[in-house]
């Protein structure tokens, strides 16, 4: 069964988000997991009232927390009937960071899903600073969905690639279970001036194949120095319904994502967002 971490302030994106991962898996087994961290807002409530008592307000924002994850709980079975749907609220005294590894730890979760922005975010940024945070250190497949996604089933998956390292049988699996899932065409685009692989690229190659063989595979190359450029041109001119990359060291995304320029350096995603780790788990 599919195990699913969605992370939520309860933001209208993280709304969104919520009922795009329903959509995305409403038709198969999965237990899904909502989770809300709630530590910052004790404490910064805490903070503006001098003469609060911790443990009153932490037990406050408890009961509004499992209440609000309650009615979001009822709104899934509503928007997704599936009785092979286990849906579990997870109310949790915690930074946002620490509660999802830890859940992603204990549960053995495939997939964590959040909204790109929650409610405090700036509005001109791709990312807000939480989704940054869970992408960058969390050891799991991290899909993270923008406010204006109209939910359109993933029909055309984009996967950039250099295919320099192996990569992880579990987390492509996913990939493929959500391509079949939806009869999605996947594009796996290498952008680099030199066309040729080496061996090492080629052998990786061959294993994405040998996984995906029961998918609709494609493979393209942009002779491009520039990644961001090659990138945003083929998203423009083949307009995909979700972007997916490797997160992993020295890598294109790891850089951008450490230094937080995805604006800097133009990437544009306004598509939902794969983030895989190619990590041991």
């Amino acid at each position: 069964m599919l195990k699913i971490l969605i992370p939520t302030d309860l933001s209208e994106n993280a709304l969104k988000a919520t009922h795009y991962a329903t959509e995305l898996f409403k038709h198969g087994p999965a237990h899904i997991f909502l989770l809300h961290a709630y530590a910052d807002e004790v404490y910064d409530l805490v903070n503006q009232k001098q003469d609060s008592e911790f443990e009153t307000v932490k037990r406050e924002i408890f009961i509004q927390t499992d209440a609000a994850l309650k009615m979001l709980q009822k709104e899934i079975f509503v928007l997704s009937p599936n009785p092979k749907h286990t849906v579990e609220c997870c109310p949790e005294f915690s930074s946002l960071v620490d509660a999802v590894n830890d859940w992603v730890e204990r549960e053995n979760i495939d997939l964590v899903i959040m909204g790109t922005k929650g409610k405090t975010a700036d509005k001109k940024l791709t990312f807000g600073s939480n989704t940054l945070q869970v992408i960058k250190y969390v050891k799991c497949p991290v899909l993270a969905v923008p406010e204006s996604q109209e939910l359109d089933y993933p029909e055309n998956i984009v996967f950039a690639t250099d295919f320099q390292l192996p990569y992880k049988r579990r987390e492509l699996k996913l990939l493929s279970n959500i391509g079949k899932r939806f009869g999605a065409r996947i594009h796996f685009l290498y952008v680099s001036k030199h066309k040729n692989l080496s061996l090492r690229q080629k052998d990786n190659k061959v294993f994405i194949e040998a996984v995906l063989r029961e998918n609709h595979t494609y493979f393209h190359h942009i002779e491009e120095d520039d990644i961001t450029q090659g990138i945003n041109t083929f998203i423009e001119k083949n307009n995909p319904d979700m972007l997916v990359m490797v997160n992993r060291r020295h890598s294109y995304l790891e850089n951008i994502l450490y230094q937080s320029t995805i604006e800097k350096i133009g990437l544009n995603i306004k598509i939902p967002f794969l983030v895989l780790q190619n990590l041991p788990r």
